[in-house]
């Protein structure tokens, strides 16, 4: 680990506010696939571990924190409105806006074409990062302690005011589009950079008459989603 990434790392622990007992669970969480895909070793001359499983059990250790969140917090709400802020809490946004916060980016084990390609700022790069840190922080010490680092790192997001979720943000985008007169929006994927296991789409979703507006995810679908969602957000549509 270079001393400018090792300092990254550092700072990143002290602002999770949890000491590892095993530091191989934060480094791979940090650790990104395309690592993989060269010829970097770790000390003992093995492969890295890539944080794509930590990823995984990190995005249900997010709901199942979130969750039990709102149903303290909202004694009051119907399933609906509860779904609704969950969704708005677990996305891939909400998720890189935390990871940025705590300095994530940095601290990240990229492969040279990644970083150069500006995957330490990457929104879907940062979102799993941070899923994968949960993960990390679970398999660490437990529930509790992954639940004191959420509280933490998700204090901003829990304290603004609601984000209105879409279930089908490109049917809504359509159904606006029409309302205005204007005819279907379009996408195009404008990149697509990172591995064949672990791609990332940049596309660009467009109403006639309107700016168009790109967005970041890790299939096709999931950035013409995330593109549609946030040209409904700029025109104050949600």
């Amino acid at each position: 680990m270079t001393d400018r990434r090792a300092e990254a790392v550092a700072v990143l622990a002290r602002n999770l506010g949890h000491e590892f007992r095993n530091p191989a669970l934060l480094e791979q969480a940090l650790t990104h696939a395309s690592v993989g895909e060269g010829a970097e070793r770790d000390a003992r001359g093995r492969p890295f571990l890539d944080n794509q499983r930590m990823e995984f059990l990190g995005d249900r250790v997010l709901g199942l924190l979130v969750a039990d969140r709102l149903m303290r917090d909202l004694p009051s709400a119907d399933e609906g409105e509860m779904s609704s802020r969950l969704h708005a809490l677990v996305d891939k946004a909400a998720c890189a806006r935390c990871a940025e916060a705590l300095g994530v980016g940095p601290a990240m084990r990229l492969s040279p074409g990644e970083a150069k390609q500006g995957g330490r700022r990457r929104e879907g790069v940062l979102g799993d990062a941070m899923e994968a840190i949960l993960a990390a922080v679970w398999l660490d010490a437990g529930i509790e302690a992954a639940r004191v680092v959420f509280e933490k790192a998700w204090a901003q997001e829990l304290a603004a005011p609601a984000r209105k979720s879409l279930t089908n943000p490109k049917s809504a985008l359509q159904e606006w589009a029409l309302g205005q007169g204007r005819p279907l929006p379009t996408y195009r994927i404008v990149e697509r950079t990172g591995s064949d296991h672990a791609p990332t789409f940049t596309v660009e979703a467009s109403v006639a008459g309107y700016a168009p507006l790109t967005a970041q995810g890790r299939s096709r679908q999931d950035a013409e989603k995330a593109a549609a969602t946030g040209l409904l957000q700029r025109e104050g549509v949600i």
